[in-house]
């Protein structure tokens, strides 16, 4: 038996919902261990579409425990939403049980004012941030200044902690960008009902999946994001503000690195990414927009048409060697039906000749000099959103999949062909050990 976490080998959006949701009818907690509401999981169950930002993926599976870890950044206002939603929809289940991590800390209005704003009045290239505030949460956090949702719902301690930080960030905005200032009583008033909401909701998560480890059960580690949106190892400055590579797991969570066992690596069968920031199989022709538009590639949070671009097999190596990958869960590969030819970056190069496989260059002004090295292979035509076994794929779909994990250095796990829970090829069970 085996605990498992699941993180992106790429720019996000690689489809872990689904595989989160997958692999959480077989496990009994399911917890995120960072991120905040920047990042949206898309379920698609009988044909009916859910979308979480702050819940695990498992929530839709009942008798399960739903964690939402110490190293998330909480939109109170959000969280709420999300569970009113589930409710009204009929699909929180009813012995299910969701827990917020009392040290987790908590996105406030003029975190998401100061993100928009800086974002706002920069001159030169933009970062491409979604203005959800996720980035002043965890600069409040790593200052030490941050509300905790432990701080959240002792309403002494609340008030002290808001009328020290509005202070602050008051004179922020009207100095620096000319905003108008943010009034703290009703930014008090408002998080006070929060906090009475979410109260049954609060605990010390760390405990709950210890206890769960010492009873033997089965967890589940849910990245958000991807690893080249890591704040350490991505593509630096155009990164989220957490890690979210697997050694994170731990540290979101409470738990120790050995109570994670496995890790699976989610990738796309091509790549995305949404915002600014280097791309080096990007496609700005007629093939990108094909696989935007029959990949439906939209943020899930923001709308954002999403840039589309061939796999590139420098990024998911480097996330294998980042995050200690032993398995790849591919996704999204029925996307590339019907294409004549599929190409693979596998290199990198740049001008002086200089070549890079197994990583990407940190420094950006070299990586914006490189040009993607490929190589081609024959498409296939046939529907394959059918099939349910490696072998009943079209012969170069097979030939497809096999050169991606020589390249990779990694066996798939599964294969999605669809969206729906039951379009995947499940190769190996990774809770098996």
């Amino acid at each position: 038996m085996a605990n498992v976490a699941v993180i992106g080998t790429q720019w996000g959006d690689e489809g872990k919902g689904k595989v989160v949701d997958l692999y959480s009818a077989s496990t009994d907690v399911i917890a995120r261990f960072q991120g905040g509401n920047n990042a949206g999981h898309t379920i698609v169950v009988n044909g009916q579409q859910t979308i979480l930002h702050l819940i695990p993926s498992g929530i839709l599976h009942d008798r399960k425990i739903c964690i939402i870890g110490n190293g998330v950044v909480v939109d109170p206002k959000i969280l709420i939403q999300e569970i009113e939603l589930l409710k009204n929809r009929g699909i929180f289940p009813p012995h299910t049980k969701l827990f917020i991590s009392e040290n987790a800390h908590v996105i406030m209005p003029y975190h998401r004012r100061i993100d928009v704003a800086r974002e706002s009045h920069k001159s030169g290239k933009k970062i491409g941030t979604t203005g959800r505030g996720i980035g002043p949460a965890y600069e409040d956090k790593t200052a030490r200044v941050g509300i905790r949702i432990c701080d959240l719902i002792d309403d002494e301690m609340f008030k002290e902690k808001l009328e020290q930080n509005i202070e602050e960030k008051n004179f922020y905005l009207t100095k620096c960008f000319g905003e108008e200032p943010m009034d703290p009583a009703s930014i008090y008033k408002e998080y006070s009902g929060y906090a009475e909401y979410l109260k049954a909701y609060i605990a010390d998560t760390s405990l709950i999946i210890h206890g769960a480890l010492k009873e033997g059960k089965k967890i589940l580690f849910e990245g958000a994001q991807g690893s080249h949106l890591d704040v350490d190892h991505g593509t630096y400055p155009y990164v989220t503000s957490s890690n979210t590579v697997a050694g994170n797991a731990s540290c979101g969570t409470g738990i120790g690195p050995s109570a994670v066992h496995q890790v699976i690596g989610i990738c796309k069968a091509y790549t995305t990414r949404v915002g600014e920031g280097p791309f080096i199989s990007e496609l700005t022709d007629e093939t990108g927009n094909r696989i935007r538009e029959i990949g439906r590639e939209f943020g899930a949070t923001t709308g954002r048409p999403r840039r589309c671009g061939w796999i590139d097999v420098v990024l998911v190596k480097q996330s294998v060697r980042l995050s200690g990958i032993t398995g790849i869960a591919l996704t999204k590969l029925d996307v590339l039906t019907g294409l004549k030819t599929i190409k693979i970056c596998t290199a990198y190069e740049t001008p002086q000749g200089r070549k890079f496989t197994e990583s990407i260059p940190s420094n950006l002004r070299i990586l914006s000099q490189c040009q993607p090295i490929y190589e081609q292979m024959e498409g296939w035509s046939e529907n394959i959103s059918h099939v349910r076994h490696i072998k009943e794929l079209p012969q170069n779909t097979r030939r497809y999949l096999k050169k991606l994990e020589s390249f990779i250095g990694q066996k798939f796990v599964l294969v999605s062909v669809g969206p729906g829970r039951d379009e995947t090829i499940v190769l190996k069970d990774p809770f098996a050990g």
